[in-house]
């Protein structure tokens, strides 16, 4: 019996990682998938509702045909907490691009992460860098997590928006960020002035954030040119580190 070619294949039921590249899932991440040209797609797996809300979203004809499926089949393939709303794409990781060409393009504040590892929280810091003009992010190669599923959709988009650039030295990566013109700001609680008042307007920054719990390290604290802090209240001591980055955001787009 001829195989229907808009099922899956039974090796589909696989991990959210898959033949060197990764399973995208919910209508945002999967839709801003398809109107990033510099994304390299493989498969496409909808139900026909998905394909339908697809369509408004993004108009076909896309890049890539479409397979049908059943929900069922998704959720089998899927990590089981993954919310997929009937759409996941097999695309590969995107490259992580040249930090002084990326400089020299671009006007906007970039993120740093200090081994930040949760993936939520880091799409998280990735929609608000989009929502905010963020010219990029920079983490750790070692110490922040790969591209998934999870990360994809809890960044809404924003995955295929702000480029993630992943370096080996991250002290090494903050001073090139200076050498490029860039005033690299570290956010601690105990920093000696809140970020208002530390006078950054009509200058370029970098805003370093650690990880919860930790905060920064020592020699990423010592390599920033200034360290501020949010004007929270005494009864909290910090704030999750996705909104304080949100927030941290904002003051510099304000200003």
């Amino acid at each position: 019996m001829r195989q229907n070619r808009h099922r899956p294949r039974p090796q589909d039921a696989s991990p959210a990682r898959d033949e060197g590249g990764v399973w995208l899932y919910g209508l945002h991440a999967v839709s801003a998938a398809l109107a990033n040209p510099a994304r390299r797609l493989r498969r496409l797996l909808v139900t026909r509702g998905a394909e339908q809300e697809l369509a408004e979203r993004f108009s076909p004809p896309w890049r890539i045909a479409p397979e049908l499926v059943e929900r069922n089949r998704l959720d089998a393939m899927l990590p089981p907490d993954a919310i997929h709303q009937g759409a996941a794409l097999m695309a590969e990781p995107l490259a992580s691009p040249n930090m002084e060409r990326l400089l020299e393009g671009t006007s906007g504040p970039v993120l740093v992460l200090d081994q930040v590892t949760d993936p939520r929280n880091v799409g998280a810091i990735l929609r608000s860098a989009a929502a905010f003009g963020a010219a990029a992010l920079v983490v750790q190669e070692r110490h922040a997590p790969p591209e998934t599923g999870a990360l994809a959709r809890a960044a809404s988009g924003a995955l295929e928006v702000v480029p993630i650039l992943r370096e080996v030295n991250l002290s090494r990566a903050l001073e090139q960020l200076k050498k490029a013109g860039l005033w690299v700001v570290g956010l601690e609680a105990a920093g000696p002035v809140t970020l208002a008042q530390s006078g950054l307007t009509g200058r370029r920054v970098a805003l370093v954030l650690g990880a919860e719990g930790e905060g920064l390290r020592r020699l990423t604290r010592e390599t920033c040119d200034e360290l501020v802090r949010l004007p929270i209240q005494a009864s909290m001591e910090s704030l999750n580190v996705s909104a304080a980055a949100a927030v941290a955001l904002y003051e510099l787009a304000r200003e």
